[in-house]
């Protein structure tokens, strides 16, 4: 295992989480602060931190983990997108651009979990 990329890999994963709490709780990805649909999000952390503990933690399980967690954000923002949830105030441009950034946040952080099992 490589145990740089590893690192490297999980703390992408966490600051991808943390800043993905701190903006659905603080300003709100979808609608503004408050709004109820931004408890989706909490359905994507609880993906990624369900599948670390079945992986134990282990490079390749965790980049599953990861990879799933990708998944689950990009069903929050298809959902959110289809029911036209926070409009007015978050337009389709704003919540495409906000959760392709934590969709790309997590599968790179899986991409890195998967480098770290082969190194």
């Amino acid at each position: 295992m490589n145990n740089t990329m590893y690192r490297f890999a999980a703390g992408v994963a966490i600051a991808a989480a943390l800043i993905l709490v701190w903006l659905s709780l603080g300003v709100g990805i979808i609608g503004r602060d408050g709004d109820p649909a931004n408890l989706m999000y909490f359905g994507v952390l609880a993906v990624g931190i369900i599948g670390s503990f079945i992986a134990r933690f282990r490079p390749r399980g965790m980049s599953r983990a990861l990879f799933a967690t990708a998944l689950t954000q990009t069903s929050v923002a298809t959902i959110a997108l289809t029911a036209q949830l926070g409009y007015p105030w978050s337009g389709p441009l704003e919540l495409t651009v906000l959760n392709g950034f934590f969709i790309a946040l997590f599968a790179g952080s899986s991409w890195l979990f998967r480098r770290a099992a082969h190194g």
